[in-house]
């Protein structure tokens, strides 16, 4: 349904995450928990359990284990606790989230190399293949499936073929991705998956998680390069003592997050929520080409979750002005984040869907002032 903006929630959020949510998941939070009692880590153990089958088919292959703060942070859980003290990790980057793997791994003093594509070029295997068969010494490959820098969509399919063919361990940062698009981790050879509660699944920010071929985590103890990041051991907790975190846990967020699950499953699983954003990213596209804007990405390259334009060839043209008029109008945008182009960003996600899109087409259309 069309979510009305109201006293409670002036505008929508058309953003890569945080996102709008609906109301039924922020009235979810208004329960405390204790994160010792039995109900609170039943449920904690529940959504774990939903996230696996959400991700395969084949599920006793495969864990979750939920990491605190936001998206950054399990990104970084997974960078400093599987990756061995011998080992090396070779980063295939289009933006900056997989820029920020690199700095992470740099910061851990992990050896790294690096393919860059560039900001508006899809990451491939071709140059994979080449780098793996010329340096044996790479132990991981890890890449963004949805680079919310431009809103580019990579190929994990063949570029997990790939590192397979050579036998590394596969990462792939899912964070705008996963729950908004079909996937199997096992099909798709991944070995971690790293997501966050307030992207595609529609909860709110405080936790992230890591979907974990059972068989690689189990080979992680010891290797962490962190206390309170250490994926291992947030994992053998959580196993051994039904759901309870190391630390103190977002109660709220968890509970929102099982809420936004449900409503997951009653829209009709993944591939129905896809298909919601796919339509709401054809309309905003097609509508804003109409508007006379220009896409960043090419159709092949563009994923359904964000969508990034350039500014017009107008000097009348200032994104701050447009960004203030669309927010009085009930609409929060997002600004450009690449070096070589004037750009801005909207998203597609959240509890938004075509009604909206075509209400902000409107709104742009009609505040218009280049």
């Amino acid at each position: 349904m069309n979510q009305q903006v109201t006293t409670d929630n002036p505008y929508l959020l058309l953003t890569p995450g945080p996102l709008s949510t609906s109301r039924t998941v922020r009235e979810a939070m208004m329960r405390d928990w204790c994160t010792w009692d039995r109900d609170y880590n039943n449920l904690v153990q529940s959504i774990r359990e939903k996230l696996v089958a959400l991700a395969t088919d084949q599920v006793e292959d495969y864990t979750t284990v939920l990491v605190q703060g936001s998206g950054t942070f399990c990104v970084e859980a997974v960078i400093s606790s599987v990756i061995p003290a011998d080992g090396k990790l070779l980063v295939l980057t289009n933006g900056a989230y997989g820029d920020r793997i690199v700095k992470m791994a740099q910061v851990h003093k992990i050896a790294t190399a690096v393919i860059d594509f560039g900001e508006v070029k899809r990451a491939s295997a071709e140059p994979l293949a080449r780098m793996l068969e010329d340096d044996p010494a790479i132990t991981h490959v890890a890449v963004v499936h949805s680079e919310t820098t431009t809103g580019m969509l990579n190929p994990i399919h063949e570029i997990g073929e790939t590192a397979k063919r050579y036998g590394k361990t596969f990462i792939v940062d899912a964070m705008s991705s996963f729950g908004g698009i079909p996937m199997d981790v096992a099909k798709l050879s991944i070995d971690y998956l790293i997501s966050s509660a307030n992207k595609c699944i529609q909860g709110v920010p405080g936790f992230g998680f890591v979907v974990a071929r059972v068989d690689a985590l189990a080979n992680c103890k010891g290797m962490a390069r962190t206390l309170s990041l250490d994926l291992y051991d947030q994992w053998q907790t959580m196993e051994e003592q039904n759901g309870k975190w190391r630390y103190t846990s977002p109660t709220h967020v968890v509970r929102a997050f099982d809420q936004a699950l449900q409503e997951l499953l009653a829209e009709g699983g993944v591939a129905k929520r896809y298909e919601r954003y796919a339509r709401n990213q054809k309309i905003l596209s097609k509508g804003m080409e109409r508007l006379g804007f220009r896409l960043l990405l090419s159709k092949e390259s563009q994923s359904p979750f964000i969508t990034s334009f350039y500014y017009p060839e107008s000097e009348a043209f200032s994104f701050q002005l447009l960004y203030e008029r669309l927010k009085q109008a009930g609409f929060v945008i997002y600004p450009g984040k690449i070096s070589q182009a004037d750009t801005f960003r909207i998203g597609n996600i959240g509890e938004v869907y075509a009604e909206d899109m075509e209400r902000l087409l409107a709104a742009i259309e009609e505040n218009r002032f280049w």
